[in-house]
């Protein structure tokens, strides 16, 4: 029972550190826009930078992977069992997707996702790392790179731990990764997304 219940608090504390808004806390404290209304719309780090410049945009960066991976190391510290540990991880990342402090209108997850992975597998995330520079560094496209690194995820969690509960965990957060990129995925197949470093073309 005891343990029952640690499970479920380390879960919940999970979505709860996750449902706090980098993006959304870092334009207040530096007066800027909410970035749930102007620029993309998007409460993430990309927009932060669109909308403040790089010190928000790191500082919101920042907390977005901290809080993915902070609670997943303390499952990990109390000897959460591995399903317990992916079940923190999703918690983590789906509060940042639907934050109870702030509406649950939350960002895409990118950030959360990678900080997520880094605490079930540092080699999982050096993976992704690496897989995001490379398609990066021939494509142009962050969300193509984006896209392509969350959907690996679960194939870097089950090489390097050979745990399934965590590579089922990545596995549910790369398919609401996917889902969240839907307009990017349009732009994508229709020739309008914008190159890093290229602002999008305004109507």
């Amino acid at each position: 029972m005891h343990r029952m219940l640690s499970a479920a608090l380390t879960i919940a504390g999970g979505y709860l550190v996750g449902s706090i808004a980098s993006a959304i806390i870092v334009c207040r404290l530096f007066g800027l826009p909410d970035p749930r209304s102007d620029g993309s719309g998007n409460p993430g780090a990309t927009n932060v930078l669109r909308l403040g410049g790089k010190k928000a945009a790191a500082i919101t960066l920042l907390g977005d992977v901290l809080k993915g991976l902070l609670p997943v190391l303390l499952a990990a510290a109390m000897n959460q069992s591995a399903d317990v540990i992916g079940a923190t991880a999703v918690a983590a990342f789906l509060g940042h997707l639907f934050p109870v402090f702030f509406g649950f209108k939350g960002g895409k997850g990118v950030a959360t996702a990678f900080g997520a992975v880094a605490g079930m597998s540092w080699l999982g995330v050096a993976g992704m790392g690496l897989t995001w520079l490379l398609v990066a560094a021939i494509s142009r496209y962050s969300s193509l790179s984006s896209l392509i690194a969350v959907s690996l995820m679960p194939v870097y969690l089950w090489y390097f731990t050979g745990a399934w509960a965590l590579v089922v965990a990545g596995v549910v957060i790369a398919v609401f990764t996917t889902a969240r990129h839907h307009g990017n995925i349009r732009r994508l197949l229709a020739g309008e997304e914008p190159k890093i470093g290229k602002k999008k073309a305004t109507a």
